[in-house]
This record gives C-alpha cells, structure tokens and sequence, in this order.
C-alpha cells in the first residue's frame, strides 16, 4: 500500500492502461481511466471498418483505432499471454487454441477489467484532448464522443499514465515511384478481408508478423502473393504447402 495516495489520469483501456490501472489501484492510489472506445481491449477490438484513406496518409482521414483483421491469432503462446496472478487460461466454451483469435484475447481483457472493478474506474466514450503540466500537477482536458454530449471538461491530477498505444499511428516505409503504382493500395493498418484481392497479383512490402500473417490470408483468393522485403539469405523461396506466395528481396 502507497504511503501516500494520488490522483491519476490512465490514458488508454488496453493491455496496458488496464495493468496500469490495477497495480496503481491495488497500491491504493485514485484511479481515473480515460477510453475513446465503449469497452476496454484496446487494440484487441475487432472493427470491420478503416481509415477512409487506405494508405492512413491523409491528415484529415477518419481514422478507425484498430489494426486487426478478421483471422488474426496471437503469435505468441496464451501461457505466456497472461499474468502471474491472473493467467490467461482456456475456457469451456472458448478458443481452445494455444494460438488463440483476437475475440479470445479480448474475452480474456474484459474479465479482467472485470475481476479486479477496473470498469468503475473507467469513463468511457471520452478523449483526452490535451495533457498540460501545471506546477507539480497536471491539467487534463477531455471531451466526451457520446452523441449529444460533446462536452469538454477540465481535471486536476497529481501524476498521469499514458497507455495509448504503440501502434495508433501506421508506419510508412519509403519505396521510391510508389506513387505511380495504378492498382489499389492499403496499408496493413486498413486490412481486414481478402475478399478484395480475389483472382490478383499481390506485392506486399514487408516481412513483419502482420505480413505472414495476411500474405496467407490473402492467398486463399489471389492468383498470387509476392512478398518483399530487405535483403535476407535465402529468402528467395516458397513456404510449403502454399503454391501461390513467393518471397523475394528488395
């Protein structure tokens, strides 16, 4: 227990924000958790819509906050997805699979938040607009994104955590004449489907996670699948058991 407790501002209710949150709460400081979504998880909800710019370019875009497509899977074992005292176990009627799908890491979030009251914490629908230092506290100005109550409103707080992602903004890799590619472009940040890549020849540029992940998924309907990516020794090759997907360098 904190010998002193204050007040903190949790920016962001996904895998962080929602850790954060707990230890800070379990320590028996004041917890307030701003969330822009209606539920915590983050990065972890599924929305099947996107930027309105494929790319993610355009500063004027509506930006959609989520990066995962439909057949996402963890990449990494659930044994080791969890906490130590609140592992991340199967349940009777979910994801059974050691790599489970994104609605399972979700599941697994919002019992969670639920287990240790992090919901009550939680304002939900409301953006943090600006953070400003005033003398050794802190102003944070928020707005609500309910319909009919745009409200903004103002708060004192003695420390701030921002939990707001690492991954909110897509990353551009400069590939030069680009631009003059006629066919349609869309940054991973955008997939969700491959249903538009049906009977085409696809490239896509980089050799990430995300990249094995929806050149596989990509290949169920395309004609082909090209992958590139930096120079890597012996890249040049197929992955077995799928005819249609081809690394290549750069």
């Amino acid at each position: 227990m904190a010998l002193h407790s204050v007040k903190v501002a949790v920016i962001g209710a996904g895998v962080s924000g929602l850790i954060a949150a707990r230890e800070l709460q379990k320590e028996g400081h004041n917890v307030v958790i701003f969330e822009k979504n209606k539920r915590v998880g983050g990065t972890w909800i599924y929305d099947s819509k996107s930027d309105s710019d494929p790319l993610s370019i355009d500063p004027t875009r509506e930006i959609v906050h989520s990066s995962v497509y439909l057949s996402l899977r963890t990449n990494l074992p659930r044994h080791i997805m969890g906490f130590l005292d609140y592992p991340f176990a199967k349940r009777e009627s979910g994801d059974p699979r050691t790599f489970p799908g994104h609605e399972e890491v979700l599941h697994f979030l919002e019992e969670f938040a639920g287990e240790f009251g992090i919901h009550g914490l939680t304002r939900f629908e409301t953006e943090v607009m600006k953070v400003e230092r005033k003398g050794n506290e802190w102003l944070v100005e928020s707005r609500r994104l309910t319909r009919g109550n745009d409200s903004v409103s103002e708060q004192v707080f003695e420390a701030v955590v921002v939990c707001s992602g690492n991954y909110v903004e897509p990353k551009h890799g400069v590939v030069p004449g680009i631009e003059k590619f006629p066919g349609l472009q869309i940054h991973s940040h955008n997939y969700r489907v491959p249903h538009d890549f049906k009977d085409q020849v696809v490239i896509l540029i980089g050799i990430g996670p995300s990249s094995f992940d929806i050149s596989r998924d990509i290949a169920t309907v395309a004609k082909e699948v090209h992958v590139a990516t930096r120079p890597i020794p012996d890249l040049n090759m197929k992955l077995e058991n799928v005819r249609n997907i081809c690394f290549h360098t750069l």
